[in-house]
């Protein structure tokens, strides 16, 4: 007889249990080397340590070299360019004539007005020749009429006495004294009209002479103005951006230069607006040229901020660099502060990107970096103060997160 063997179960559930390790071991495996967050290239990757050390608080910006005095030169007539006397770049004294320019219509004004001067002239001199002439005239008749006034005077006292004398009548009397007072009243009426043809012809010429000042002065403009179309050097100093040439025209106002201090110059420096409301006057600085520093501190802040920086101007406080150009570039340290032991991290891109608020922290085998908040403190070229979110050891991306985005995670592939 067949006999039923029972069915082995055993077998085929340790079969199951084997499977189902065997997948859960891959997917563990699978989870731990499956990339997580974002992957980039470690390859061009700058990576920093936080590190126990002394802030330096200064910063190393570079400088360009101006005058510091300089004149600007513009046309203060227009005209057509005859001679250039003088070449960019050349040293030139005060008054030294630089270019000669012409202008017709300012030398016919000029003539029109010596015209008007000399007319006027000429009549304030005529005015004053019959003036006299008249003075003279009425001075005559003064006379006369005193001299007249005074015999008929005579006569009359002459005629009082003969008449007490019973020699002549009391009308002969009455008409010497008529005469007399005939004679006093042509004598006041002279006088009177004397006075007041006196006052006409003085204002006449009080008038007349205003009138000359007043071309004088207008003399004196256009004189000026012509004078002005040979220009000469207002101060001494190294021509600048001279560049007239025989036959230009030039218009009034156009700039044709400046003339620069040779021997005295300026410190200009364009600087990040991170440090705009820590930079002040008077802070010390230093530049070095030839293995030899010279001190330069901050005389003027424009905080007027243009892609995102602003600009300073130095100034020599004990001596300066033998030999410098107009543009010159020099580096220069910057001192804000005192320096102080701090934890520092290197400066780089990352700070422009996270405004130093957080950094991608890689962990200890260096495959993945975790966004983390931190805060910063001060900063210069080469270091960063952190003041809380790092601890000393730790590394960091230095490098530009622009391309990183808002991710929490990176995966650094090699």
């Amino acid at each position: 007889m067949d006999i039923i063997v029972p069915r082995r179960r055993g077998k085929r559930i340790a079969i199951a249990v084997g499977t189902v390790t065997l997948i859960a071991i891959a997917a563990a495996l699978l989870w731990h080397w499956m990339p997580r967050g974002l992957q980039i290239d470690g390859s061009d990757l700058r990576i920093g340590q936080a590190a126990r050390g002394v802030f330096v608080d200064e910063i190393v910006v570079r400088v360009n070299a101006e005058p510091l005095n300089a004149v600007i030169l513009d046309a203060v007539e227009s005209g057509r360019v005859e001679e250039v006397f003088a070449a960019d770049g050349a040293l030139v004294k005060k008054g030294q004539l630089l270019f000669r320019i012409s202008n017709p219509q300012r030398n016919l004004e000029l003539l029109a007005r010596q015209y008007e001067h000399s007319v006027s002239t000429f009549n304030l001199s005529n005015l004053r020749v019959q003036q006299q002439a008249s003075a003279s005239d009425h001075q005559r008749r003064l006379d006369d009429l005193q001299f007249a006034l005074d015999q008929a005077r005579k006569q009359h006292a002459r005629n009082a006495r003969l008449a007490a004398q019973g020699f002549i009548s009391s009308v002969a009397l009455e008409e010497s004294e008529d005469k007399l007072a005939q004679q006093e009243r042509a004598l006041k009426q002279e006088q009177q009209a004397n006075a007041a043809e006196s006052n006409v012809r003085q204002h006449a010429e009080q008038q007349l002479e205003g009138s000359i000042r007043g071309l004088d002065s207008g003399l004196k403009l256009v004189s000026a103005t012509v004078d002005a179309l040979a220009v000469r050097a207002p101060v001494a100093g190294r021509l600048t951006n001279f560049r007239l040439q025989v036959g230009e025209s030039i218009a009034t106002g156009k700039n044709i230069g400046r003339i620069d201090d040779p021997e005295r110059f300026k410190l200009t420096a364009s600087v990040d607006e991170y440090y705009l409301n820590r930079m002040a006057v008077g802070r010390h600085g230093s530049v070095k040229q030839d293995e030899r520093n010279y001190a330069a501190d901050i005389s003027t802040i424009y905080p007027q901020i243009k892609d995102g920086r602003f600009t300073v101007e130095l100034v020599f406080t004990n001596g300066q660099p033998p030999v410098l150009n107009p543009g010159q570039g020099l580096d220069a340290r910057i001192t804000l502060g005192e320096s102080a032991p701090a934890l520092l991290l290197p400066n780089g891109a990352f700070i422009n990107d996270s405004g130093g608020a957080w950094v991608y922290v890689l962990d200890a085998a260096g495959r993945s970096a975790e966004r983390r908040t931190v805060r910063v403190g001060r900063r210069n070229n080469g270091q960063i103060e952190v003041l809380d979110g790092l601890a000393a050891g730790e590394r960091v991306i230095l490098s530009s997160y622009a391309a990183y985005g808002n991710s929490p995670r990176l995966q650094i592939t090699q």
